[in-house]
C-alpha cells in the first residue's frame, strides 16, 4: 500500500528523534566510560602500580649501627665489633641433617643454638635463612668459607655485636643491650618496625636503656624482588641506615677502674664529682658483673650466681641504694642553725653521753660523753648530743629545707637506671604517709642522719660539692653527643652566708687534720692537697636498753648483715676544691675505719691523675700503701683488656 507523503514525513521525524535520543545515550555512556578509564589509568596509576609491584617487590629493614660510648678521654666503654655468624637456607641445603652434621665437624655448635635453629626452621618457610651459630671467631668462619662447596645452603655472614671492653668497671653505669622481648614491645605504645627485626638488640639497663632513642639510630631499607612464593630473586636497591649518636661520658675510665678495684670485695659504692663543673668522674658499685654475659643471653647458672649473692652485684648502689646518712648529715643541721642565727660558733653544749627528750634517752656514740662541745668540736669529734640539742631548736622543717637545698631528697636527672630520690622527711610527710603525728624524738633521730632520713652516695657527693663551693652543683654524666659539648652542672650560688659555709668547712677540715678528728688516721700529708671530710656510721639495728647497760656489742662480733653501714664524705684540696667524694661500705662498721681510707686513696688518685707518691701518705701507712698499689697494679691488665681501643 502506498503511503502519502505526509505520513512518510511524520514517520521520518519520529525515527530521527529516537535515533538522536539513542545516540545521545550512547555518547553519554561512552563519555562516562572514557572518564572512568582515564581516572583508573591516569589519576590512580601510581596506586595500581604500587599494588602490582608489591606482588613482586618487598621492602626489608636494615638495622643501623648503634652509637658507641666513650669515657671523657676517648676510651671505648661500649663499642661495635664485627660479629660472624653462620646461616642456613633449608631449601638450598637439601638434606638439612647431613649438612648440619658436616658443619659440626668443622666448628662447634652450641646445642641450645642448634635446638633453637631447628625449631625456627620448622615454623618458617624453607627459603628463609636461619642462624645456626652466632659470634664465632675468624678461624671458624674461614673453615666454613673454604669448605663452602661441600656445605650446600650454608652461608657465612658478618654483622655487628655490642662489646663492653671495660667489663665490670662500667656495668652499672653503661648497662648492656639484649634482644627485644615481648615484654619490651608491650611497654611501647607504638613500637617501630625496626624493633621486630629478628635478634635486634636494645638497651636493657643503665645508660644503654636511658639513651636508647639516641643510640639506636634510624633503620635503613633495601628493596628485593621476590617471586610468587616470596623467595628473594635479586636486590634492587639499598638505603643504609643512619648510625646512632656517639656519646662521650664525663667519667674517667682510669679512675673508675681504680675505684672499682679499691672497693674490692666489699659491698660498697663510691661517687667522685668534679667541683668545678659537676662532672661525674667515677660512679662505682661493688661487687659488679660482666655485662658481656647479658648481650647474647646469660646462662641460668651465671644469673643464679648473681641473684643469690648476698652483696647484690646487680644493684647499682651508687644511685639506687639509699641509706641513713648518719653523721655525714650533721653539716646540714649545723648550716641550718647558722643560717637561722640560732647558734654562734663559740657557744657550747654539755654532752654527758646522752640527752633526755620527752622522757627518752638519746645516746651519744661516746658512752661517757664529750663534755663541753662547740660547733667545730662537734664536727671534729662527731658529738651526737650537740646535734640532738641543736635540731630541737631549729625544727625538722627547716632542717629538711636545707637538706634539699644541698641536694638531698631530690632525684637528680641522670641517664641511669633506678635513680633514687632518697627521703628528707617533714611533719606533713609523716602525716600523709604514716598517718601519725611528728614526734620530737623523730627530730632528734633525724639530726644525726637516722630515723626516716635516707640518701644515696650520689646525693651525698652532691651535698659535699655544694658545701665545698657554695654553688648548686648538679651532677652531669654526658660530656658530649657526636662531639657537641653538653651543658655543664657548675650551678649558681646557693645564696648562703659565706661565713657560715666557711665555719662548716673548717669543722670538716678538723675532722681530717686535727689529731682528735675522727678521720685523722686517713689524712693527706701533702700540704697543697689537704682534704676536709666527715665520717658517718649508720645503724641498721636497734640497740636495746639491756644491751646498752651490758655494753654495746662490737660490729665485728655481729653477723655481717647486722653491722653498721660505714660512710665518709670529703672534698679536696681544702683551699681550692677540685673533687668531692662519697663512699658507703655496707655493714662496714665505723666510717672512720672502713670508709675514710678508701676516700683518701681515691681522692689522691683523682688529684694526681694516677698513682700518687707515697710522700702524700702518713709515714706509718706507706709500707701498707705501697703493697696495696703493687697489688692493684698486678690486677690492672685484666681490668684494662681492650682499653687501648679509642674513638
Amino acid at each position: 500500500m502506498k503511503r502519502n507523503p505526509k505520513e512518510l514525513e511524520t514517520t521520518h521525524r519520529t525515527l530521527s528523534r529516537r535515533a538522536l535520543l539513542l545516540g545521545g545515550f550512547q555518547l553519554v555512556f561512552a563519555g562516562g566510560l572514557a572518564m572512568r578509564m582515564r581516572h583508573l589509568q591516569v589519576d590512580q596509576a601510581d596506586q595500581f602500580r604500587l599494588l602490582a609491584e608489591e606482588n613482586r617487590i618487598n621492602i626489608r629493614l636494615l638495622a643501623p649501627a648503634r652509637g658507641e660510648i666513650f669515657d671523657r678521654n676517648g676510651i671505648a666503654l661500649a663499642r661495635n665489633s664485627p660479629s660472624y655468624r653462620i646461616i642456613i637456607v633449608p631449601e638450598d641445603a637439601g638434606d638439612v641433617d647431613k649438612v648440619i652434621k658436616d658443619l659440626s665437624r668443622l666448628i662447634e655448635i652450641d646445642p641450645k643454638d642448634l635446638e633453637r635453629a631447628i625449631a625456627e626452621m620448622r615454623r618458617s618457610p624453607p627459603f628463609l635463612p636461619v642462624t645456626l651459630a652466632d659470634q664465632i671467631d675468624w678461624q671458624e668462619i674461614s673453615k666454613v668459607a673454604v669448605n663452602a662447596p661441600a656445605l650446600p645452603g650454608i652461608t657465612p655472614e658478618v654483622g655487628l655485636a655490642r662489646i663492653y671492653p671495660r667489663r665490670a668497671d662500667f656495668a652499672h653505669v653503661v648497662g648492656y643491650v639484649g634482644p627485644v622481648s615481648d615484654y619490651d614491645l608491650d611497654q611501647i605504645t607504638d613500637p617501630e618496625p625496626i624493633l621486630r627485626i629478628p635478634r635486634f638488640q636494645i638497651g636493657k639497663v643503665g645508660f644503654e636503656a636511658k639513651r636508647e632513642d639516641m643510640l639506636r639510630g634510624k633503620a635503613g631499607a633495601k628493596r628485593v624482588e621476590v617471586n610468587a612464593t616470596g623467595r628473594v630473586m635479586r636486590e634492587l636497591d639499598r638505603r643504609d641506615g643512619v648510625a646512632g649518636a656517639d656519646m662521650q661520658l664525663t667519667v674517667d675510665a682510669e679512675l673508675q677502674g681504680y675505684v672499682q678495684a679499691r672497693l674490692g670485695t666489699e659491698s660498697a659504692s663510691a661517687v667522685v664529682i668534679d667541683c668545678e663543673n659537676g662532672d661525674l668522674r667515677a660512679i662505682s658499685s661493688a661487687p659488679s658483673f660482666d655485662p658481656n654475659l647479658f648481650v647474647r643471653g646469660i646462662s641460668i647458672a651465671d644469673y643464679r650466681e648473681l641473684t643469690e649473692n648476698t652483696y647484690r652485684p646487680l644493684a647499682n648502689k651508687s644511685v639506687q641504694g639509699t641509706y641513713p646518712p648518719g653523721s655525714t648529715f650533721k653539716m646540714i643541721v649545723a648550716l641550718a642553725a647558722l643560717e637561722e642565727g640560732i647558734i654562734g660558733t663559740e657557744e657550747t653544749v654539755w654532752c654527758p653521753g646522752y640527752l633526755e627528750v620527752a622522757g627518752r634517752r638519746f645516746h651519744c656514740w661516746k658512752r661517757g660523753g664529750h663534755g663541753n662541745v662547740d660547733l667545730n668540736t662537734s664536727l671534729k669529734r662527731s658529738c651526737d648530743v650537740y646535734y640532738y640539742d641543736l635540731a630541737l631548736k631549729v625544727g625538722i622543717d627547716k632542717i629538711t629545707a636545707m637538706a634539699q637545698r644541698m641536694g638531698l631528697g631530690i632525684r637528680h636527672d641522670l641517664p641511669m637506671s633506678a635513680v633514687a630520690a632518697g627521703l628528707t622527711p617533714t611533719k606533713e610527710w609523716k602525716s600523709r604517709n604514716r598517718g601519725e603525728d611528728w614526734l620530737i624524738g623523730d627530730t632528734a633521730n633525724a639530726s644525726i642522719g637516722q630515723g626516716f632520713m635516707l640518701a644515696s652516695p650520689m646525693q651525698l657527693a652532691v651535698m659535699t660539692a655544694r658545701l665545698a663551693t657554695g654553688r648548686s652543683i648538679t651532677p652531669r654524666l654526658i660530656k658530649s653527643i657526636d662531639g657537641i659539648e653538653q651543658p655543664n652542672g657548675a650551678g649558681v650560688p646557693l645564696g648562703l652566708n659565706e661565713n657560715n659555709l666557711r665555719t662548716v668547712r673548717k669543722g670538716m677540715f678538723s675532722v681530717s687534720n686535727d689529731r682528735r678528728g675522727t678521720g685523722y688516721k686517713s689524712r693527706i700529708i701533702e700540704e697543697t692537697m689537704r682534704m676536709a671530710g666527715k665520717s658517718g656510721t649508720s645503724q641498721v639495728r636497734n640497740i636495746t636498753a639491756a644491751e646498752r647497760a651490758a655494753g654495746v656489742i662490737r660490729n665485728r662480733d655481729l653477723p655481717w648483715e647486722r653491722r653498721d653501714h660505714a660512710l665518709f664524705v670529703s672534698f679536696a684540696p681544702f683551699d681550692n676544691p677540685k673533687f668531692a667524694i662519697a663512699v658507703i661500705v655496707e655493714h662496714g662498721g665505723g666510717g672512720s675505719t672502713a670508709a675514710a681510707p678508701i676516700v683518701r686513696d681515691v681522692m689522691l688518685q683523682a688529684l694526681y691523675g694516677g698513682t700518687p707518691p707515697l710522700a702524700a701518705y702518713p709515714k706509718k701507712d706507706r709500707n701498707r700503701i705501697k703493697a696495696q698499689q703493687e697489688r692493684l697494679e698486678r690486677e690492672r691488665p685484666a681490668r684494662l683488656q681492650d682499653a687501648s681501643d679509642r674513638a
